[in-house]
């Protein structure tokens, strides 16, 4: 079994691959993404681009009904994939390829990506935070909000 961090580490990885999807930033990281899965073998990176391209595709297919759906099974695929290459690998392996899956996310949060520091969440799309039952929920934003029922415009605004 993985680590904690490097399971988190796929995670991430998984979202990246999603979120750079059908961005300016694509064409790029998914090139890093299939280089990094092919490890120097030449038709592994082919297959993994094939297989990049086809998450592009069903996410630009999604309907508007179903984009969440695709989004978090595609995350969750990726994860998976990410999570089957580190464990196949031996120990030094393992700690090699983690290091370079970090090193290529991190240079992806630098061109545009979301990142978030330890302890932290960042997100590129919708969070929501509540609090049951007596407990205490936080956020720090760094951006719009948007809390409750939005207040209703005075007449003279229409």
């Amino acid at each position: 079994m993985l680590p904690e961090a490097m399971i988190a580490l796929a995670a991430a990885g998984g979202t990246a691959v999603v979120q750079a999807a059908g961005t300016d930033a694509w064409t790029g990281f998914r090139q890093q993404v299939a280089r990094w899965f092919g490890r120097g073998n030449a038709q592994r990176e082919s297959a993994e681009l094939e297989r990049l391209d086809q998450t592009e595709t069903a996410l630009e297919a999604a309907g508007a009904d179903q984009a969440e759906r695709v989004r978090l099974r595609q995350e969750t695929f990726w994860e998976a994939w990410f999570i089957a290459l580190l464990e196949g690998l031996n120990d030094e392996e393992r700690e090699q390829a983690a290091a370079e899956l970090g090193t290529l996310l991190g240079q992806h949060a630098q061109q545009g990506g979301v990142s978030a520091g330890q302890g932290g969440i960042a997100a590129g799309r919708d969070v929501n935070v509540k609090a049951e039952q007596g407990s205490i929920a936080a956020a720090v934003l760094h951006g719009g909000a948007n809390i409750g029922t939005p207040t209703q415009p005075d007449p003279s605004q229409g």
